[in-house]
């Protein structure tokens, strides 16, 4: 091999260590977008490995998977009290050609970030801090629906948005706190009230009851029967005993416990 052949292929070779050095992958879940001569192509590039030659074809790799942006938003309310939000943003951009030309690679800082706080505060704005709370889920769908109408049209898919996190005044929270806990004070008031009233009309029930059974006794038990129930109690007592008058009617009378036979041996001796 003469000198003209070996400069041939050492300039070979460094043209192709030129070439592999300067390739750029593009993986699954990414995008290319190369650009020649200082201009942007129309079409991406799909997943695969490029030449990466500066000036003739440069290569940047967008990535269109779902991401996250975390943030912390202060907004004041319609009192002016300022509520602390944080916040996380699901989305993935769509058209990766006409952001890169029309925003560039910040657009998450340049057009997603103020979208999201500019939605935040036109929808906190309006409310008082009260309201807030208890509207929240309904607040951050509103801001949810506004920044998707608004993100689709710049190419950007808006997934999810969480609010993870909301702070209220100092001042407003111990005013919240005390509030909610005069309420349930009158809550178990009211629970003792009832409670009360309920276990007033069982009693009144129970009286009525007593009453109407009493009445019942009164109207159908006659004299007659009475004396059969005292006779019949007395009859079943061992210590009461029987001794006939001249009307021959029954004298009861109770003695202490061993007299009778005592008794019954004087009124044999009187025989």
């Amino acid at each position: 091999m003469n000198g003209i052949s070996k400069l041939r292929a050492l300039t070979l070779i460094g043209i192709i260590c030129v070439l592999l050095s300067g390739c750029v992958v593009v993986d699954d879940g990414t995008v290319g977008i190369s650009k020649s001569f200082g201009k942007i192509n129309k079409d991406a590039l799909v997943a695969g490995v490029y030449a990466n030659v500066p000036l003739f074809r440069e290569v940047e790799v967008w990535n269109i998977k779902t991401q996250r942006l975390t943030t912390r938003i202060e907004i004041p309310s319609s009192e002016g009290l300022i509520v602390g939000l944080e916040v996380s943003l699901l989305f993935r951009p769509t058209r990766v050609i006409d952001l890169r030309t029309q925003v560039g690679s910040t657009y998450i800082t340049t057009r997603l970030e103020p979208a999201l706080i500019n939605s935040f505060r036109e929808a906190i704005g309006k409310e008082r801090i009260e309201s807030l709370i208890k509207k929240q889920e309904m607040l951050t769908t509103q801001v949810r629906e506004s920044l998707i109408k608004a993100m689709s049209e710049q190419g950007i898919q808006i997934e999810e948005l969480l609010v993870t996190n909301l702070a209220l005044p100092p001042n407003f929270r111990s005013a919240i706190e005390r509030k909610l806990e005069s309420e349930q004070k009158a809550l178990q008031k009211e629970f003792e009230l009832q409670q009360a009233k309920k276990d007033a009309e069982i009693e009144v029930v129970r009286a009525e009851g007593a009453a109407q059974a009493q009445q019942i006794v009164r109207s159908t038990l006659s004299l007659e029967y009475l004396n059969y129930l005292w006779i019949k109690n007395l009859s079943e007592n061992p210590n009461v005993i029987y001794v006939a008058t001249e009307a021959n009617m029954p004298l009861f009378r109770s003695t202490p416990q061993g007299s009778v036979a005592a008794q019954g041996q004087a009124a044999s001796g009187a025989k």
